[in-house]
Order: structure tokens, then C-alpha cells, then sequence
């Protein structure tokens, strides 16, 4: 038995018949709706991530000024996530190189001489220990070299266990997904097929018999 070759046809004129029959506002509920649901799917089953920061602050010695630790703070914070930094750091937070790679992120500020180490895991002990074993490398590795550099880089403050998921929320990401929904609802009602216009009725002109008739009458 053979399918009908006309079937996926009638298919598409069926579904372009009741896209056509759909009232205006029915894409754009059904597109906030299922964005809705799908991003507050995500939200809760994606893991959830822990943030931890610490921080280190160079400091000039008597050779050096405050404007050559301000420079020194930007090198050093381009350097954290440099191999030489983070091969000493895996021993201390207990996990590979590739890890700390992936989940370490340093800032450094136009202002101040002070570098902002980040680590982000699923587990918020973890992240506290990334950040701290970071730090603690990057210091050494400052340290080895104060007496060129005649910059010191001290601990300025530890990095401590998060208690909240930085990651977001299942009722954010519900709304951005509502969100986004709503505007791809938006296009496809735009694109939405319309009914075609009825036609105009035209005035009919008489034939020469009625008009024959109508003189008559006169």
C-alpha cells in the first residue's frame, strides 16, 4: 500500500488554512507561553553555579611610587590565568590545570592597584578554594621578582564560601524565555498569512433591451 502523493499537500493547505483561522493574539500567547515553560525548564535543571572572589593589592616599595604598582596591578592581573600561575594553584585547590582555566577570570581596575580573582564551580566550597589557591600563586610568583619590579603584591582579602547560586534563577530564566517567546510571536504574526480581501461588488450597466424599456416609460 503506497501513500497518497497529493498528502503532504493537503497537509500544507490544511495547516495554512488554520494558521489563517487563528485569531491575531494566538501566536503571540502561544510564543510567551512555551518560552515561558522552556526557560523555566532550563533554569531548574541547569546546575547551579558559585561565584567566590578574592583579592590582592600592590603595594610600591621604597624604590618604587604608586603610579609603577597601578601598572604592575594590570600585568599581574593579565598573568593569573597564565599557565606558570595556575600549575602552582592546582596543588593547592586539588584540581587540574584545565579547571582553573575554565573558571578563573581576573579584574583589574583603572584606579586602584588591585587585582579581582574569580572562580566560579557547582560546588561553592570549591570556588572559594580556586580563588584563594590563585591568589596565593600569583603573590609567590609576584613576590620572586619584588626585587626588580620593587612592587610587592599582598593578600588584601580572602575569598569565602558563597551561600547563594550566582547562576540564575528558574523564575529569571522563565521570564527571559516568556520573554523571547513573545518577541518571536511577534515576527510570525507579522509573517502570518492573511485572508484574501473580498471582492468589491461593481455596479452592473443596463443592456440595450432595459434601456429600450426605460425610454418607453418616458
Amino acid at each position: 500500500m503506497t501513500d497518497n502523493p497529493d498528502r503532504p499537500a493537503e497537509w500544507a493547505r490544511w495547516a495554512l488554512a488554520r494558521a489563517r483561522a487563528l485569531p491575531p493574539w494566538a501566536l503571540l500567547a502561544a510564543g510567551v507561553l512555551l518560552g515561558g515553560v522552556l526557560g523555566s525548564a532550563y533554569g531548574g535543571l541547569r546546575t547551579p553555579q558559585y561565584t567566590a572572589t578574592s583579592y590582592v593589592i600592590a603595594v610600591p616599595t621604597k624604590q618604587s611610587d604608586p603610579a609603577a604598582a597601578l601598572g604592575f596591578a594590570q600585568a599581574y592581573g593579565r598573568v593569573a590565568t597564565q599557565l606558570a600561575v595556575l600549575g602552582d594553584a592546582q596543588v593547592w585547590a586539588g584540581v587540574p590545570v584545565s579547571t582553573l582555566r575554565e573558571s578563573v577570570r581576573t579584574a583589574t581596575s583603572p584606579d586602584a592597584p588591585m587585582v579581582a580573582v574569580t572562580a566560579t564551580s557547582a560546588e561553592p566550597d570549591l570556588a572559594a578554594d580556586i580563588a584563594n589557591a590563585v591568589s596565593r600563586s600569583l603573590t609567590r610568583h609576584a613576590n620572586d621578582s619584588e626585587d626588580s619590579t620593587h612592587v610587592e603584591l599582598l593578600q588584601f582579602s580572602r575569598a569565602i564560601e558563597p551561600t547563594e547560586a550566582s547562576s540564575a534563577s528558574a523564575a529569571v530564566t522563565g521570564l527571559v524565555g516568556a520573554s523571547a517567546g513573545g518577541l518571536l510571536g511577534g515576527l510570525a504574526l507579522l509573517v502570518r498569512p492573511r485572508r484574501a480581501p473580498e471582492p468589491a461588488p461593481t455596479a452592473s450597466v443596463p443592456g440595450p433591451a432595459t434601456a429600450a424599456v426605460f425610454r418607453g416609460q418616458l
